[in-house]
């Protein structure tokens, strides 16, 4: 009966990866500084320390230095500072809707298919909590302050660089060890019964995808489309910074996004 266990339990860590992998989408896109914004300024952060700032969006200061601008200048920091002051406030928000799906549908398949008396529900609970945590952690909002932490967009709609997939991951496979350790009980019974039970759970398999397909999937459509719409955003906006760099010498060293696989394979 190996094999039909094994056969259940890659469906049922299907069903979750399916709803998942159709949020995901490539977006080669770095930060190597974080963002802190409000109404009057952003602050272009490392480890705390403020490296620029823009002031409404007209004031640059840089090492706490104001740097005069000429016109075309002006204009640059303008477009950054929109843009800036539009992104990340929404950014944060996708961030959080996307690792709530996600957090949500894991719990859901588990329940559904173990039960929430299971003595390893308090694991995933605590596995999926540290993923949640951890997101907060990186996209904050708080009172009127915005703030992205520095690290890799890749996979822009759930945002979930590699320690949190790593997370993700563990809550996971303690699902998965679950959903093995539920059909194992059903298939160290030799009675009767047991073909017509592994039926039934293969038949809630089945209903769980199609639900999650029907319930998750256009959110997680949704969620692709957005994230894509700012991954191009955000591209735009490198391009921005880059005419900045090249004409203030001050903002030269502070490369604050960075795009393209090149780029980010050397870091």
């Amino acid at each position: 009966m190996l094999t039909n266990v094994s056969k259940y339990a890659l469906m049922a860590f299907s069903v979750f990866m399916t709803s998942y992998a159709q949020a995901e989408l490539q977006c080669d896109v770095d930060l190597r500084y974080g963002f802190i914004v409000n109404d009057k300024h952003i602050r272009v952060v490392d480890e705390q320390i403020t490296r620029y700032q823009i002031n409404g969006d007209n004031q640059l200061i840089v090492g706490g230095h104001w740097i005069q601008l000429d016109e075309e200048q002006q204009a640059d920091i303008k477009a950054l500072s929109d843009e800036v002051h539009d992104i990340v406030p929404n950014m944060i928000l996708l961030a959080v809707e996307g690792v709530e799906l996600a957090v949500d549908t894991v719990q859901h398949v588990y329940v559904g298919l173990v039960g929430s008396d299971h003595q390893s529900y308090d694991k995933i609970e605590s596995s999926l909590e540290r993923v949640k945590r951890k997101v907060h952690q990186k996209f904050i909002h708080a009172g009127d302050n915005y703030y992205i932490g520095p690290g890799s967009l890749e996979d822009v709609d759930e945002f979930v660089d590699e320690e949190l997939e790593e997370e993700l991951e563990s809550a996971i496979s303690t699902s998965l060890g679950g959903i093995l350790s539920a059909i194992g009980g059903l298939t160290s019974n030799n009675d009767a019964n047991m073909e017509k039970r592994i039926d039934e759970l293969s038949q809630r398999l089945e209903q769980m995808g199609e639900e999650i397909e029907r319930t998750v999937g256009p959110k997680a459509g949704t969620l692709r489309k957005k994230a894509q719409w700012f991954c191009n955003r955000i591209e735009q906006l490198n391009d921005i910074e880059e005419r900045l760099r090249s004409s203030i010498k001050q903002l030269e060293p502070y490369d604050v996004i960075v795009v393209g696989e090149k780029e980010l394979s050397e870091r």
